[in-house]
């Protein structure tokens, strides 16, 4: 899946250590679809040869806005109108400043200056030292740059070049990477908050065995990421899994299918959009045993009793705000057979208005998934994708039922 195919990026770099990032940004960018014009200010060859970003970009590099190259001798003209984007990464303080004030003596803030600002955003990836990040001049022409329409992404935080350890460093590439597919997806979620449950619950037998299933949590981390992308405020409640939070998502971490019932009803209160796609264990052992509970040498199994789970779905519709229309519930159903039929049983029962079904062992661990769309008037399918697709295109489907 190229998320950039056809995308043009001018990707430019100024002075500092974070250039070496550059060279797998410029290769993660080419590797996802998009064709990159790298633009090299003279403090960034100090850092990197433009060798190496021509070898990566497979286009020659441009450094001087007196390049005769360009047949009207424009580069500063000509770069900016052929680009979908400017990303400037590593975006040093100093090309930041002058930025700011409009200076324009080299090709690269020529270039930014004289980009179409109606059809050619400009996204600035910063990089220096936790104090000069922290510095109010910075965080002033930061505030100002955002003000003036430039997309400034966030920092990162660890050891620096330096020595020293904070907030400064640039992002790493596949992070710049997210957030720019995620500038470029539609905005269908604007002002939504969405509320997205993912992966197993775990219910403890003692203190070393449990009874769970198989959810690696992918098809909800997919859609808390497609989720942000579409422009809502998301928070993610997920049970165990080992997945890495998708960029711009808050994380609740929890072990039981109490633990998520309590995280998703504080949630909910502030949520526009729940989407319940934990695979939550319907019944847990009536007691944990302190300690393991060992064999005693009878041959005969210990005797577990159990008890219901709550039916967090189930609880979240039944809230007034979800009965008002306010919070619009979207739940999801692993089954092994009888999908059509069980998925309209269960929509009907946990009473959402709309249900999406999967069989859950042909999915369960894996990369892709088919889906089955049920609601009041029918069916609809989502035919085998990767999850990841099959997240966008849920989105996209949940953002047109939701009221205006």
């Amino acid at each position: 899946m190229n998320e950039l195919n056809g995308k043009h990026i001018v990707l430019g770099l100024t002075g500092g250590i974070a250039c070496y990032k550059a060279a797998e940004l410029c290769r993660a960018l080419v590797k996802e679809g998009a064709t990159v014009q790298v633009v090299m200010s003279a403090a960034a060859e100090h850092f990197i040869t433009p060798v190496t970003m021509q070898a990566l970009s497979g286009r020659p590099v441009y450094g001087s806005q007196w390049d005769a190259r360009e047949a009207n001798n424009m580069a500063h003209i000509n770069l900016g109108r052929e680009a979908d984007a400017i990303l400037i990464a590593p975006a040093s303080a100093d090309f930041m400043a002058r930025l700011l004030h409009g200076r324009a003596d080299d090709l690269l803030s020529l270039m930014c200056l004289a980009r179409p600002m109606d059809r050619v955003p400009l996204l600035l990836a910063p990089a220096m030292n936790r104090e000069m990040w922290a510095h109010p001049a910075t965080q002033r022409n930061v505030a100002q740059l955002r003000s003036d329409g430039c997309t400034v992404l966030d920092v990162g935080s660890g050891d620096q070049a330096c020595g020293e350890t904070g907030d400064g460093r640039m992002l790493e590439a596949h992070e710049i990477l997210d957030d720019l597919i995620a500038y470029f997806s539609p905005k269908t979620l604007l002002g939504q908050q969405v509320l997205v449950t993912a992966g197993p619950t775990y219910e403890a037998i003692d203190p070393v065995r449990g009874v769970t299933n198989l959810s690696s949590g992918k098809m909800g981390f997919a859609i808390a990421r497609a989720a942000h992308e579409a422009g809502a405020q998301v928070t993610l409640i997920a049970g165990p899994v080992g997945l890495p939070t998708p960029r711009g998502v808050a994380r609740h971490d929890v072990r039981s299918a109490r633990d998520m019932l309590d995280a998703t009803l504080a949630l909910a209160a502030s949520a526009t959009l729940f989407i319940a796609t934990a695979a939550v264990a319907d019944w847990r052992p009536a007691r944990s045993a302190e300690h393991k509970i060992k064999k005693d040498g009878s041959g005969q199994a210990p005797q577990l009793h159990f008890i219901e789970n709550p039916d967090i779905l189930a609880t979240v519709a039944a809230l007034p705000r979800a009965l008002s229309g306010a919070l619009f519930c979207v739940g999801f159903a692993a089954e092994s057979q009888d999908l059509l039929a069980n998925a309209q049983a269960k929509r009907a029962r946990k009473k959402v208005p709309l249900l999406v079904g999967n069989i859950g062992p042909a999915t369960f661990g894996q990369d892709d998934n088919a889906l089955l769309l049920v609601d009041a008037h029918g069916a609809s399918e989502l035919s085998r994708a990767s999850k990841r697709v099959l997240a966008r295109q849920l989105i996209a489907d949940i953002a047109r039922r939701l009221p205006a």
